[in-house]
C-alpha cells in the first residue's frame, strides 16, 4: 500500500523570492553603443527643457492654456490627430526594430534601462566592483558601510529629483520652476509631480531594476509574437561551446560564468532565448573578452538568427533574410506615414476658426429691411507674430458683417469674436439658410480659412 504524500509536501510558492543581482561591469563594442546612447538621451532629456524659441521655451506642453510648443510648431486641442499619428509611428518603430533585431528599444533606449544603467554607474564607483559590492552587502553594520550606502543613496535621489524637476519642466515653464523651486515657493501640483516620478525614478533604477523589465512590462509577455525564425536576437553557440569546460574534449565554453554575471537580469543566456532578455549584449562582450584570454574565435555568443543556426548560414545569408517581406512592409507603412505628416506640417494653415451662432439671440429685424444674425467667432493664430484678420461672409443677398470686419489676435494665441451678421429679408424666404465664412489674414503669407454655418430667416 503507498503512503499517502502530505499536502504540505507538494505545494510550491506561486512566487519567487528575489536574488539579489550584482551585475558585473563590462566593457566592449555594445557597451560603448549603450553609453552612448545613455549620454544622448540625457543631453536631449535634460537640455531641451533648457532651450528657448522665439522668447519661449522651445518644447512646452502648457496643458493650462492647452498648448503645446515644439519648436516653432504650435498644436491646439484640434491638432489631436497627430498625438494619434504619433502613437501610431511608435507602435510600428517597435514593430519593426522587433522584428529586425528583437529588444533595441529595451536594451539601448527604455528609460529603465538608461537610468539603471546610471545609478549601476553611480554604485560602483562609490561602493566598487561586483566584488565588493558582494562583500560590503555581507558585512556588518559599521561607520563605514552607512557612509558608503548612504553616499549612494544621496546620489540617487539627487539624480531622481532632478529628473522629476526636468519632466515637470516640460509641462510648467522651467526657469519659473527653477525660481519657484529656490524660493521655495512651488506649488502643490507641481511639488507632487516632481516628487512622484522622482521617487518612481529612485524605485525602479535604484530598487527594482530587473523586477521591472520581468513582471512589470508588458512587453516581455507579448515581444514573442513579432518574432520570427529570421529575427537578429542574442544567441549561444551550443555547436561551438559544448561540452563546457577546460580540456582536448571540451568546446570553447570555459563555463567561466562571465555571460551572467554581466547580466543586469541574471539569467544564462546558454540555456536558451529568455523572455527576460533585454536584449542588452552585455554577455555577448563579456564572452568576447574572454575568447580573446583563452585564444579562441569571438561570436561564442553573438547576434544571430533561429535559421541561421539550424542551417549554418554565413553572415550574408542571414542579413540577407533580414531584409525579408514583413521587414520591408513596414519600413514602407513607417517611411509613408512620416512622408504624410511631414508633408502636412508643411502645408499646415496657420489658422483654425470655430464658428458657433448665439442660439439664445433669435433673428430678428433691424432697420433697413435687414435681418441679423449673432455668431461667436473663436480665432486660433497658431503662428508667433501677432496677425489681423479681416471677416466677410457670403451666401445671401446682401449678407455683409455689421460693424468692423477686422480684428487682431496676439501671437499663439486665440480669441472669441462676437459678430453681427446681417441680410437682407425681402426675397428671401423664411427658415435656415446656408451661409459661409471667409476668415483672411492680412499681410504676406497671409493663411485663410472657409466655414460653413447657417443663417435664420423668420
Amino acid at each position: 500500500m503507498n503512503a499517502r504524500i502530505p499536502v504540505e509536501a507538494v505545494e510550491q510558492s506561486l512566487y519567487e523570492v528575489r536574488r539579489k543581482i550584482y551585475p558585473r561591469a563590462v566593457h566592449g563594442w555594445f557597451a560603448r553603443w549603450r553609453w552612448s546612447l545613455v549620454i544622448a538621451t540625457q543631453i536631449v532629456f535634460y537640455g531641451m527643457a533648457w532651450l528657448e524659441w522665439n522668447g519661449r521655451q522651445a518644447v512646452l506642453f502648457d496643458l493650462v492654456a492647452r498648448k503645446f510648443y515644439i519648436f516653432g510648431l504650435v498644436f491646439w486641442p484640434q491638432d489631436i490627430i497627430y498625438l494619434t499619428v504619433l502613437l501610431v509611428l511608435s507602435a510600428l518603430s517597435l514593430f519593426l526594430f522587433t522584428a529586425v533585431a528583437g529588444r533595441l528599444w529595451c536594451g539601448y533606449a527604455c528609460p529603465q534601462t538608461v537610468y539603471t544603467e546610471i545609478f549601476l554607474w553611480v554604485e560602483r564607483k562609490i561602493e566598487g566592483d561586483r566584488n565588493a559590492r558582494m562583500r560590503l552587502d555581507k558585512e556588518k553594520t559599521s561607520g563605514r558601510k552607512i557612509f558608503l550606502k548612504g553616499a549612494k543613496h544621496g546620489v540617487w535621489i539627487a539624480i531622481a529629483l532632478w529628473t522629476g524637476f526636468t519632466f515637470v519642466g516640460y509641462f510648467t515653464p522651467i526657469q519659473e520652476l527653477w525660481t519657484e523651486v529656490v524660493s521655495f515657493g512651488v506649488g502643490p501640483w507641481e511639488g507632487f509631480w516632481v516628487l512622484f516620478y522622482g521617487f518612481a525614478t529612485y524605485g525602479n533604477a535604484g530598487w527594482m531594476r530587473e523586477q521591472v523589465c520581468k513582471y512589470m512590462c508588458p512587453y516581455a509577455r507579448f515581444q514573442s509574437a513579432m518574432f520570427d525564425k529570421d529575427t537578429l536576437v542574442i544567441t549561444y553557440d551550443p555547436v561551438r561551446g559544448e561540452p563546457r569546460g577546460k580540456g582536448e574534449q571540451a568546446g570553447d565554453c570555459v563555463d567561466c560564468g562571465i555571460c551572467v554575471q554581466v547580466c543586469p537580469t541574471g539569467i544564462d543566456i546558454r540555456d536558451g532565448l529568455q523572455y527576460e532578455c533585454i536584449g542588452c549584449a552585455a554577455c555577448i562582450d563579456g564572452c568576447d573578452q574572454v575568447m580573446d584570454k583563452v585564444g579562441t574565435p569571438r561570436g561564442l555568443i553573438r547576434y544571430s538568427t533561429t535559421n541561421a543556426m539550424e542551417k549554418a548560414w554565413t553572415g550574408q545569408q542571414m542579413v540577407r533574410r533580414v531584409l525579408r517581406p514583413r521587414v520591408l512592409v513596414y519600413s514602407s507603412i513607417l517611411a509613408g506615414i512620416v512622408i504624410a505628416v511631414g508633408a502636412s506640417l508643411y502645408l499646415r494653415v496657420p489658422l483654425k476658426v470655430d464658428v458657433i451662432r448665439d442660439r439664445a439671440a433669435i433673428a430678428r429685424e433691424v432697420e433697413g429691411g435687414l435681418v441679423e444674425n449673432l455668431y461667436r467667432l473663436q480665432i486660433m493664430n497658431t503662428t508667433e507674430q501677432a496677425r489681423a484678420f479681416v471677416i466677410e461672409v457670403t451666401g445671401l443677398p446682401g449678407i455683409h458683417v455689421a460693424g468692423e470686419p477686422i480684428t487682431g489676435v496676439p501671437a499663439a494665441s486665440s480669441r472669441m469674436v462676437p459678430i453681427k451678421v446681417q441680410a437682407l429679408a425681402y426675397g428671401t424666404a423664411p427658415g435656415s439658410h446656408p451661409i459661409e465664412f471667409h476668415i483672411r489674414a492680412l499681410g504676406p503669407g497671409g493663411a485663410e480659412v472657409r466655414e460653413q454655418s447657417a443663417f435664420v430667416v423668420r
